[in-house]
């Protein structure tokens, strides 16, 4: 079945508070979807941003990210009063989320909202403890001892906390109870709000594609509570970091900081912790968009304290080890493969055993040769891009491409400047034959390089902040968009 879909992180989503919110933001966006005659959703990681705001950095595999708690919902069930917050608190620019603001401002009111709510825990948050609390314990104990150590990371934090040791954990609760249950509170609310969330976009035909990140952050409470899972040395340290070589993205590399996993160790537990948490995604997501899916068959080490990601090199993954466990346990799970990168001819095979869908970027089809991702070469069974949250908006890649790109471009989707040089590219993808076309919000609206989610191997700045404005997801816009998706076949 031939359909189409948005990528559109709820970071982005436009709002009165600084950041987009999983309430009335979230619930407006899906009403935008099915007017747009869209099927799928595609968010970025829901998890906590991590180090340069990154949601592929984030402390924890399995928490949502505080920031997207919607207030007013908090304000309506009498755990905020209106002038408890509002939008000078934490929103300088309604066009860019601004992390600093949001940082010294939403935990305070979080904070007060929590107050109400500790007078009396009902038994669905204890219930909501007890189910989750195989990570939601040492999430809640991991951010207790973050703010308690000033923020340091925990290899800094003095010993047995930073070797998680039984007893240094009891004292940690004993002496924090009330902190503890902060963390554990924001996860509660935030999973309620997620829950109604989900449910109305079931009601309204549209599915939500999630991201898994391969690798988590170094400072996490997953490498913090199980070091036995990650390639580490006697003090906790990463002996080795995940990254990449040179590739489209970028000239240099990309050197990412995450410590790898100890893959002999995941396949003596019948990789039990990747189960889990693909396990733990399904109950959040109708599609699972794993990250850097060549990883899995051959990943990229570099020495740990590199300056760089050019002295690295190719270590063998899991392949399909992995999948076959993941199988055996979930049976087949709708994963699509971000199969993009340098590829050996092993991720191919990988990709083919698997039965996943890769993705082929538009943005890439366009160099010398019979690119495959030049729609003619793109099989049924693949999700095609204009470009992904790593690229610069189509708009933008057009006007800075080579002269020669530009010229074959042009060409082969026929480009003009009344139709709009990013319509054009928008049309190219729908016109695809993969069954899957996800366009970022930023093509369809043809914005520039301001709209850029972010750019590899840069930190801070302009990454990660872009916001749409409400004015952008109107009537108008849907009926543009849902004439393009019954032409093509995809709504």
């Amino acid at each position: 079945m031939r359909k189409s879909g948005i990528l559109m992180p709820v970071a982005s989503l436009p709002g009165p508070y600084g950041i987009g919110s999983l309430g009335k933001p979230a619930f407006v966006f899906i009403d935008f979807l099915k007017k747009a005659g869209q099927k799928v959703w595609q968010m970025l990681p829901l998890s906590p941003t991590g180090f340069g705001n990154s949601p592929y950095q984030s402390c924890s595999a399995f928490a949502g990210n505080p920031y997207f708690i919607d207030l007013d919902i908090l304000r309506k069930k009498g755990l905020l009063k209106k002038g408890e917050y509002g939008a000078k608190e934490c929103c300088t620019n309604e066009g860019a989320v601004d992390y600093a603001a949001l940082y010294h401002s939403r935990y305070g009111i979080l904070r007060k909202a929590f107050a109400r709510f500790s007078t009396w825990y009902p038994d669905d948050y204890y219930r909501f403890c007890y189910e989750q609390g195989w990570w939601l314990e040492d999430y809640a104990l991991y951010m207790t001892a973050k703010g308690l150590y000033e923020g340091k990371s925990y290899l800094e934090w003095p010993e047995p906390v930073r070797s998680h040791t039984p007893e240094a954990i009891r004292q940690l609760y004993a002496e924090h109870e009330a902190e503890v249950h902060f963390w554990k509170f924001c996860q509660y609310e935030f999973s309620l709000q997620w829950t109604a969330l989900k449910a109305y976009a079931g009601e309204n035909g549209i599915e939500i594609m999630g991201d898994i990140p391969i690798y988590v952050a170094a400072d996490s409470a997953d490498v913090w509570a199980a070091p036995e899972l990650f390639l580490l040395d006697a003090c906790g340290a990463p002996k080795e970091v995940a990254g990449c070589p040179p590739d489209a993205f970028s000239d240099a590399g990309q050197l990412w900081g995450n410590p790898l996993y100890d893959w002999a160790h995941h396949e003596k537990t019948g990789f039990a912790w990747w189960v889990r948490r693909i396990r733990y995604a399904l109950n959040f997501y109708d599609i699972l968009r794993i990250d850097h899916f060549r990883g899995f068959d051959t990943y990229y080490a570099i020495p740990y304290g590199a300056k760089t990601a050019q002295t690295g090199e190719w270590r063998s993954g899991p392949g399909m080890k992995l999948f076959r466990a993941v199988k055996q346990a979930l049976g087949d799970v709708p994963i699509v493969a971000e199969d993009l990168g340098e590829l050996f001819p092993s991720v191919y095979e990988l990709l083919a055993e698997s039965g996943f869908p890769g993705m082929k970027v538009l943005q890439f089809a366009f160099g010398p040769g019979d690119s495959e991702y030049l729609p003619h070469n793109h099989p049924v069974h693949c999700v095609v891009y204009t470009g992904t949250h790593d690229n610069t908006t189509a708009a933008a890649w057009y006007r800075t491409a080579a002269p020669a790109q530009r010229k074959k471009a042009a060409a082969y989707l026929g480009l003009n400047r009344e139709e709009g040089f990013a319509a054009g590219l928008v049309r190219g993808a729908l016109a695809s034959p993969g069954e899957l076309c996800i366009i970022p919000l930023a093509d369809y609206l043809a914005l520039g390089a301001e709209a850029r989610i972010n750019t590899p191997s840069t930190l801070g700045g302009s990454n990660w902040v872009w916001r749409a404005l409400p004015g952008q997801l109107c009537a108008a816009n849907a009926k543009k968009i849902a004439a393009l998706a019954v032409l093509y076949g995809r709504a």
